[in-house]
């Protein structure tokens, strides 16, 4: 798991199991079921995983979108301002756009969960950063064979997860933090949740951590500041970083799948770091498998 401990200067008195779990939101169907609008204009898989399934695509009269309802209290608030839809991260009230243009990727990518980071300090929860997750919409076409499924058979289970890891298609991971950090701290902190994820780190691991922690050393990490970590497909990985909205281009690229299975792994594994974004994940997918 990530150790935030040294994102505060202070003293720290750690209890493991009163970790705060908070609200978990799934966002609403409404958003992300639909076909995504691009904002602005008018309308080797890794050893002994499952292979992804050919692709059997959904017709487009498969969702009647009208007919989705939020019935969850606890659901992400959706908002809009001009033509750009939100869903807010209620724990931290970080807005998150429904639907995005990255660079370096094929399509549009649709916000389906939401969450925050969370440690605790001498008894008190202290959150980090909010973060969504992103998937190419096609991404949901080969997931049929998990219909029925409940939000916690879901969860408990890594294989729908690894599913979408081994997709050669989008997805991308938005960090927001909620207070300063220093950057070396932040990849340290990354650091110690990935390397121990690779027991036997071969030159293109090494190569990509590298290149991986140039982004981040000595780098004041403000408040507010977008982190985006895109996979582009199993093996490749964009990091881009912006204090001033979503960026116009990618600082680095990770090549190495050990890397980059690791740091999804750490979200999306049997230990997340944040248990509210793998719950409201879960709870989209449910929702959408009926």
């Amino acid at each position: 798991m990530v150790d935030m401990d040294r994102m505060l200067n202070i003293k720290i008195v750690y209890y493991p199991k009163k970790e705060m779990i908070g609200e978990v939101a799934a966002v609403p169907r409404s958003l992300w079921l639909h076909p995504c609008k691009r904002i602005g204009s008018p309308h080797s898989i890794l050893t002994n995983r499952t292979q992804f399934p050919q692709r059997t695509r959904i017709p487009s009269t498969h969702f009647s979108l009208q007919k989705l309802t939020i019935k969850a209290s606890g659901t992400a608030a959706a908002s809009s301002l001009g033509n750009t839809e939100y869903a807010e991260e209620p724990a931290t009230n970080v807005k998150f756009q429904t639907s995005l243009d990255l660079p370096g990727c094929s399509a549009s990518l649709s916000l389906i969960g939401t969450g925050f980071r969370e440690k605790v300090f001498a008894i008190i929860g202290v959150k980090v950063y909010a973060v969504g997750l992103y998937l190419n919409p096609d991404i949901l076409d080969n997931l049929d064979p998990w219909k029925g499924r409940t939000a916690a058979e879901i969860q408990d289970n890594s294989s729908l997860f690894d599913l979408i890891y081994q997709a050669p298609l989008e997805k991308s991971l938005q960090i927001v933090l909620v207070r300063d950090i220093d950057g070396k701290t932040f990849w340290d902190a990354l650091d110690e949740a990935i390397s121990p994820r690779i027991k036997s780190p071969n030159s293109i691991d090494k190569t990509a951590l590298s290149t991986f922690r140039g982004i981040f050393q000595d780098r004041p990490l403000k408040k507010g500041t977008f982190i985006f970590l895109t996979w582009v497909d199993p093996s490749k990985m964009l990091v881009h970083v912006s204090a001033e909205g979503i960026p116009s281009a990618a600082e680095a690229t990770i090549k190495s799948e050990n890397v980059t299975f690791s740091l999804f792994d750490v979200f999306f594994g049997r230990a997340p770091v944040s248990h509210t974004l793998k719950s409201s994940i879960s709870n989209s997918l449910a929702s959408f498998l009926k």
